[in-house]
Formats: structure tokens, sequence, C-alpha cells
């Protein structure tokens, strides 16, 4: 089977009453936990724009919290499952800053845990790249904002 172009599929969907469209998301949003999360954050930013950023923070703080850092091994695993959650959570926001906040949080919650301290090449990798992945969209921003970012990744890195 062949899946249609999204230009096909907007064009089909263009056709569909409000009832019909309704009833469509509503079942997208059963298919999977993402699609629902994803609806729930656009369906809810207009009220509080601040709402995504402060759930993956609360969510990826409790997960720190939970996750064992006294070994390498085990510092490692868990970096490597936070970062993929991380990663999935980030696919939610089309929001730069958001996605900026996310990724400078988890750097900083890397190095308040410790995980950095076992000088592991996977855990370094994995902190280097976030931290590049927030500057690479930092550059990208105007720059009065850039500079309001400069002095956590200075932090960050020094």
């Amino acid at each position: 089977m062949k899946i249609p172009s999204l230009a096909q599929l907007k064009k089909e969907l263009s056709y569909l009453n409000e009832k019909e469209l309704i009833d469509l998301v509503t079942d997208l949003s059963k298919f999977s936990r993402d699609n629902k999360s994803y609806l729930f954050f656009k369906l809810n930013e207009k009220d509080n724009p601040t709402l995504y950023l402060e759930m993956v923070q609360e969510e990826l703080e409790a997960d720190f919290q939970v996750s064992r850092g006294d070994h390498s091994y085990y510092a490692k695993k868990a970096a490597q499952k936070l970062r993929r959650k991380m990663n999935k959570l980030l696919k939610l926001s089309k929001i730069k800053t958001d996605q900026i906040e996310v990724l400078l949080f988890f750097c900083e919650k890397l190095k308040e845990y410790g995980f950095l301290r076992h000088r592991n090449q996977v855990l370094d990798n994995i902190y280097q790249m976030q931290l590049g992945k927030a500057v690479k969209l930092i550059s990208g921003l105007h720059e009065d904002l850039q500079f309001d970012y400069e002095g956590r990744i200075d932090d960050l890195t020094g």
C-alpha cells in the first residue's frame, strides 16, 4: 500500500466537515501517547504558553531524581534513557526557545546530578551533542536572545 503525500492528505481533509474532523483527530489521538500529548499541548498553548516547558522539565526532573548515577555503567544507561525521552518530548514543540530551554535543562541536570564525574566517553558525548544542538538552535535566534543564552552556555562549557 502506498501512503499518500501530505498535500494529498490536506486536500482530502479539506472536504471533511467539522464533526468528521473532530472524530478523525480523536481517533488519531487514541493511537499513541505522543499524538495525545501533541494535541494536548497544541490545544492549551494559547492559554498557558509555558505549559509545555514546565511539564517537560518536571517530567525530566522526576526521572533524574530516580536514576542511578553512582556507577559509570548505570549513569550511562540512565543518561541514554533520559536523552531518548527528552528527544521524544522535543518533537512536541516547534518553538525554538522551548527546545533550547529543554536542551539546556538536560545538560544542567547531567552536571548537577554528577553524571559527568565518571569521565565516561559516552556520557561526555551525550552531553556535548545536546549542548551542540542547543548552540545550533541559539545561533538561529535574534541577537538579543542569543546574548541571553550565552551566559548559560558559558556556565555549561566552563
